[in-house]
């Protein structure tokens, strides 16, 4: 293929208020990275996909992007936006001669702009970025100056030569790498490696609908574009089992070898009892006993990933779909930290959406903190379909 889509999300999404990062944050339902790669799913041009995320989080991006229709390579971004390129380019096939990188964050830009730059690159020009222009009026300030008090340098600026940046910014290939073996430190877009690289870049239209999402007010105006409103519950459960060390540990879905296990009726898997019974209490559909009590026989012995597959088929079927979860391991063991990621990981696949796990102890108070037993407690947020 001759072009490539570069998705950068690394992002941490400090400012949005997300535990999980940036592009992973859900965006009514789906997270702005499956957002960005679904419209370009509807893309009229064949291309190959180059995403970029944060270290630990390549292998939940491949599991959220099955649905594209494009090629997908995921690799692992660095500490700043210009090294996240450089690794997302370093991973561009032999033969790909236009480049478009793109912000996950900008997660509701619509086809047509990527249409535009990708046309004018085809008329010669090595670089192109989108632009909207500023409605505001600017004034000059002094740098580092706070709000309010601000020091105003100069005179109004004029509106009409300057013009609001956004992304897909499209470039020669070729030109892009050759630019950044010359440049050295951070910079804020792509462009301003072509520039400091000497070449010249050309705006088209851009659309306002590509706002960076970057605050939770953004998260709300995204929400509202792409549902018009959206109805949303909530539910909070704690599931707690006693040790068992006769029995293996499932916690989060996954084995804990070594460890003790935790008794009950099925695998004593208290993270996903506590998921399972905060989605079912969003929805209004009753708790875990309802569906999967000590009554059903059949669910003696069997794994809870069986309780979450019913229990989000219950959830759709009354018309939610699951937002978000977070969930806290409460235990002095097994110690969840070194397998933080990888658990956290299976959760959101099995779950369909992002999951936060964490993990605290008791400071030796309790049931959990004489090390009886474990307990997890966890949010679920849904919305309507």
């Amino acid at each position: 293929m001759t072009t490539a889509v570069v998705i950068v999300a690394a992002g941490s999404g400090t400012r949005l208020g997300s535990r999980a990062p940036k592009a992973f944050t859900p965006v009514d339902g789906a997270s702005m990275l499956e957002r960005c790669v679904t419209s370009l799913n509807e893309w009229s041009i064949e291309c190959s996909l180059i995403v970029v995320v944060p270290e630990g989080w390549v292998q939940p991006a491949r599991e959220l992007l099955t649905h594209s229709r494009h090629p997908v390579t995921v690799v692992v971004g660095g500490a700043e936006r210009t090294d996240s390129v450089r690794a997302g380019l370093a991973a561009l096939e032999p033969g790909v001669q236009h480049v478009l990188i793109h912000d996950a964050a900008r997660a509701l830009m619509p086809t047509e702009v990527f249409d535009r730059v990708l046309e004018a690159l085809k008329q010669g020009h090595v670089g192109v970025i989108p632009l909207l222009p500023v409605v505001d009026t600017l004034v000059s300030r002094e740098a580092g100056s706070g709000v309010p008090e601000t020091m105003l340098t100069g005179d109004t600026v004029d509106r009409s030569s300057v013009g609001a940046v956004q992304t897909p910014q499209g470039f020669k290939a070729e030109e892009l790498l050759a630019a950044y073996t010359k440049i050295s430190g951070d910079f804020g877009d792509d462009a301003g490696v072509m520039r400091k690289a000497g070449h010249t870049v050309v705006g088209v239209a851009g659309d306002s609908r590509g706002f960076k999402i970057t605050y939770p007010e953004d998260l709300l105006r995204a929400e509202f574009l792409v549902s018009g409103s959206t109805h949303t519950r909530v539910g909070t459960a704690l599931d707690v089992h006693l040790f068992d060390p006769q029995s293996p540990l499932w916690l989060a879905g996954l084995e804990w070898p070594g460890e003790p296990g935790l008794s009950g009726h099925s695998d004593g898997d208290v993270v996903i009892h506590a998921i399972v019974d905060a989605l079912l209490q969003a929805a209004g559909l009753g708790d875990i006993g309802t569906h999967f009590g000590t009554d059903r026989p059949e669910f003696a012995g069997a794994r809870s990933e069986v309780f979450l597959a019913r229990t989000l088929a219950l959830v759709h079927e009354a018309g939610y779909r699951v937002a978000s979860v977070g969930v806290q391991v409460i235990a002095n063991s097994p110690k969840i930290g070194p397998r933080r990621l990888e658990a956290q990981a299976h959760l959101c696949a099995l779950v369909g959406a992002p999951v936060a796990l964490s993990a605290t102890t008791t400071d030796g108070l309790g049931l959990t903190g004489r090390g009886e037993g474990a307990a997890a407690l966890a949010n679920a947020v849904l919305h309507s379909r």
